[in-house]
């Protein structure tokens, strides 16, 4: 016979044993897998031109926006200069001096008194005469005139023309000139 406690020793003991078979590490054969790199390879390539692409483009859009602007920035100074040379036409056409030019060219006559209208009550004041070309202002003033010192007198020199000499006979003009006539002559030496 047995005793009992020996039973639940052998029970302990093999529940450990079985525990500590269970719990032994074994070596396992590492098992190589290797990620393909195809699909890796491809995504990093297709990322790459994509983003070359795109910059490609981003500065195609910059440059062409930059010459859309400098286009409209050349437009709008010939528009700014066309402004101001119409400006200073109109300031030339509003001109009263011209206006007043122009009118008496057309037979307007500026009057010597003017007359004023009251534009609440109607009524004029000054002295209403008729404009003539005769009493009109004249906008000219007339040329000044030049100073004497500019403009001195014509002086005139009259030459009086040779007195003309008695005519010799051709032996005595010979003689008067040493025997010599002008032509076909050379000279001594």
């Amino acid at each position: 016979m047995s005793s009992p406690a020996p039973q639940p020793r052998t029970r302990v003991t093999r529940i450990a044993q079985e525990a500590v078979d269970r719990a032994r590490l074994t070596v396992v054969p590492r098992v190589r897998t290797r990620a393909p790199r195809v699909p890796f390879v491809t995504l990093v390539s297709l990322v790459l031109v994509g983003g070359i692409v795109g910059l490609l483009l981003f500065n195609t859009s910059m440059q062409q926006a930059s010459f859309s602007a400098a286009n409209l920035e050349d437009q709008a100074d010939a528009l700014a200069a066309r402004e101001q040379t119409l400006r200073m036409e109109l300031d030339d056409l509003r001109d009263p001096q011209r206006v007043a030019t122009q009118a008496q060219q057309m037979g307007m006559v500026i009057p010597a008194a003017p007359v004023f209208l009251d534009l609440r009550t109607g009524k004029t004041s000054g002295v209403r005469t008729p404009a003539t070309r005769e009493d009109a202002v004249q906008l000219l003033p007339p040329a000044p005139r030049m100073p004497a010192v500019l403009a001195p007198p014509t002086t005139v020199v009259t030459v009086p023309p040779p007195a003309a000499a008695p005519e010799a006979s051709a032996p005595e003009a010979a003689a008067a000139t040493g025997g010599r006539s002008g032509r076909g002559t050379k000279p001594n030496r």
